[in-house]
């Protein structure tokens, strides 16, 4: 029998692909536990993290021989999770919304009110990621970005060099396109 745990996970990832059952059983070993950690400290609520890592694994279970990642397994699963912990937050906060405001989503057209959703779980996602950044990083980030302030600006306010701002900013950018997709981080950058 072989052992799995002794593989990294993109070989890991391979043999799952080529349909063997005991690499995915490796992979939910490795990530199911810290995955359920991660839903749990986001949802608060242990019943609804269990129902995420069991939607996560039961998709790539299904869908998992035609999986293309792009980024690490780990990045991958945890990017999965919380995905479906924005779903749950947007159904919840619509919810709510659609109880404060009552006939008002009748009057909204449906593109409109979609269109509306899907930029707030986007909105959600960046200032999500944007808060996971190192404390220093983040404050250069937010200084930057959100401040408008230029590196010497920042330099004189934090009391670093203008270099260690650049490269603050430059990591920063980079970790967000890596954990957001190009994309969406664009359309950020685009739109402050």
């Amino acid at each position: 029998m072989i052992n799995y745990s002794q593989y990294s996970d993109s070989e890991i990832v391979s043999l799952f692909k080529e349909g063997e059952q005991l690499a995915f059983n490796e992979i939910y070993q490795r990530y199911s536990e810290l995955l359920y950690v991660f839903a749990y400290k986001k949802l608060k609520n242990e019943v609804e993290a269990m129902d995420v890592v069991h939607d996560v694994f039961a998709w790539l279970l299904e869908n998992g021989q035609n999986l293309t990642l792009k980024t690490s397994l780990s990045s991958y699963l945890y990017k999965s999770v919380l995905h479906r912990i924005f779903d749950i937050f947007r159904r919840k906060e619509t919810f709510q919304r659609y109880i404060e405001i009552g006939d008002h989503f009748i009057d909204v057209d449906s593109e409109e009110t979609d269109y509306l959703i899907r930029e707030k779980d986007i909105r959600n996602l960046i200032d999500y990621e944007i808060s996971a950044l190192p404390p220093r990083m983040r404050q250069v980030y937010e200084l930057k970005y959100r401040e408008q302030l230029t590196a010497e600006e920042i330099s004189e306010r934090l009391g670093i060099t203008p270099q260690t701002v650049t490269t603050h900013i430059k990591h920063a950018n980079k970790q967000l396109r890596d954990k957001l997709g190009l994309f969406i981080f664009i359309l950020y950058v685009l739109n402050n």
